[in-house]
């Protein structure tokens, strides 16, 4: 698939099929990821491909805390600003607007949104997931590396003719991902991703772009 092509056709998919992924594409594309830039070439991330028994008894754990109504883990990490300032804050409510008015739930109804947002906690039915630590004494220069590979990975999936959904949700059950993949320590859950074919019913939607000029100035002396 050509690179332009896998860029504007990735989208976080959020209905996945129970055909399975092939091993081998998964490892074809970790092992083209190993290849992202890092500062210093310090590779902070640290990722785990689950499928199988493992990834059903992690669904099975993260539904049962769902249905139970425990409260989420505590956050080791900030994912918006406690204040967000325009323009982001305005194109957060748009996302909301645009994500679930696809699924005919109104603003008013939190009951309905919760329950399209527990879809997360099961991968959206994926057969596969990927799990993206690293390790907590690390900066933003290095959060910034993850973000690359968890790109990286991504674009990769979509030349296999796969689909994904990176997931900052799965940080809010940390402790239960490290019960089933029991990492080291010292490392931090920065996402998940659901992986997988897409589901071939799923209502498509495509969240929109600020215009160019909102987001890149060219300095060319013209």
């Amino acid at each position: 698939m050509e690179v332009h092509e896998a860029v504007r056709s990735r989208r976080a998919v959020r209905r996945f099929s129970d055909r399975p992924v092939p091993r081998e594409a998964l490892e074809r594309v970790v092992s083209s990821a190993a290849w992202t830039p890092s500062a210093s070439n310090l590779q902070p991330w640290r990722a785990y491909v689950v499928t199988g028994r493992p990834l059903a008894e992690l669904k099975r754990r993260a539904g049962a805390r769902l249905a139970s109504g425990e409260p989420w883990d505590e956050p080791e990490y900030q994912q918006y600003p406690p204040a967000l300032k325009s323009p982001y804050r305005e194109r957060r409510s748009v996302f909301g607007e645009q994500r679930y008015g696809a699924l005919g739930i109104p603003r008013e109804d939190i009951e309905a949104r919760q329950r399209a947002a527990s879809a997360n906690w099961q991968c959206f039915g994926a057969p596969a997931a990927l799990f993206c630590y690293l390790d907590r004494d690390m900066g933003p220069a290095q959060w910034a590396d993850v973000g690359m590979y968890v790109q990286t990975v991504m674009l990769l999936l979509r030349a296999e003719g796969l689909h994904s959904c990176p997931q900052m949700a799965w940080a809010k059950y940390h402790t239960t991902v490290s019960e089933v993949l029991t990492p080291p320590g010292d490392l931090m859950l920065f996402c998940g991703m659901s992986i997988g074919f897409e589901d071939a019913t799923e209502i498509v939607t495509r969240t929109d772009r600020a215009p160019l000029d909102e987001t890149v100035t060219f300095v060319d002396g013209h």
